[in-house]
């Protein structure tokens, strides 16, 4: 078995920002784009991103590196064989917003062993916000232990980050007509979307089917912290699709169940 402590996810942390400063940030509002076959927006920095975390996060744990621009057949063939320890690592979550000049985006990496993260670090270069966790240690950003606040607010009150494109059913419909919450946002990078409800910047999010670089290292953070999260199909969120997991969570254990029940009941 990997050894993941405390140094390896230092490591992983300056790995990271150097990939964005030396990759990623030098094409911000200046790249050409392209679409892939699910007709999202690819880069050269997306790719060129990608092959620096697969250069440095061996050298950290010698393990397997799976990424989102690699083919469905890769990921597929990495995920069965790295049981025992493997890096998962979307290069730029939010490649929309990067191409558009939106500063909300970010290289998120984890690790994962048995199928499940022990590690995280989701780096937002525009911001400088480094959001990390490691299992049974705690999340933070940028050294500060999440949630940054911790406030109990009634459903009707809560801000709510939802992605509508996945959903199932009438979900969609339901939320654009009786949505329980105060307020919605939907800023275009899921794994963002997960620490800022682990910071306590939203209050709930909703999203019908992140993949798995979506949601590994945000999962973890969110659990750090003290949230709570589910899926759309199960009350088990980990036994949810790997490739196409929905995701309900909330920071505050009794918002969740109410969110989790208003869900169930509307989907």
């Amino acid at each position: 078995m990997y050894d993941v402590n405390w140094n390896t996810l230092e490591a992983t942390i300056a790995a990271v920002k150097r990939i964005a400063q030396s990759e990623v940030m030098p094409r911000f509002l200046n790249v050409a784009y392209s679409r892939k076959y699910d007709g999202t927006l690819f880069t050269e920095a997306d790719l060129a991103s990608q092959e620096g975390l697969k250069r440095e996060l061996p050298g950290i744990l010698n393990a397997p590196v799976l990424g989102e621009e690699m083919s469905d057949e890769e990921q597929l063939a990495l995920w069965e064989s790295g049981h025992d320890g493997l890096w998962c690592v979307d290069p730029i979550d939010g490649t929309t917003n990067f191409v558009h000049g939106l500063p909300y985006f970010a290289i998120s990496v984890a690790f994962l062993q048995k199928g499940r993260p022990v590690l995280g670090v989701i780096y937002n270069p525009c911001s400088d916000e480094t959001f990390y966790a490691m299992q049974g240690v705690g999340a933070f950003m940028n050294g500060t232990r999440l949630p940054l606040k911790n406030h109990r607010p009634a459903i009707s009150e809560a801000v709510a980050g939802v992605e509508l494109k996945w959903l199932p059913g009438k979900l969609p419909a339901r939320l654009m007509t009786v949505a329980p919450f105060g307020s919605q946002r939907n800023l275009g990078a899921s794994t963002l979307d997960w620490c800022w409800v682990a910071a306590g910047r939203f209050d709930l999010i909703l999203h019908g089917g992140q993949r798995l670089w979506d949601y590994a290292a945000g999962a973890l953070i969110l659990i750090e912290a003290g949230g709570r999260l589910g899926s759309i199909h199960h009350e088990d969120f980990w036994s949810d699709n790997i490739w196409r997991r929905s995701a309900i969570a909330a920071l505050d254990p009794a918002l969740f169940e109410c969110w989790q029940h208003w869900v169930h009941t509307n989907k």
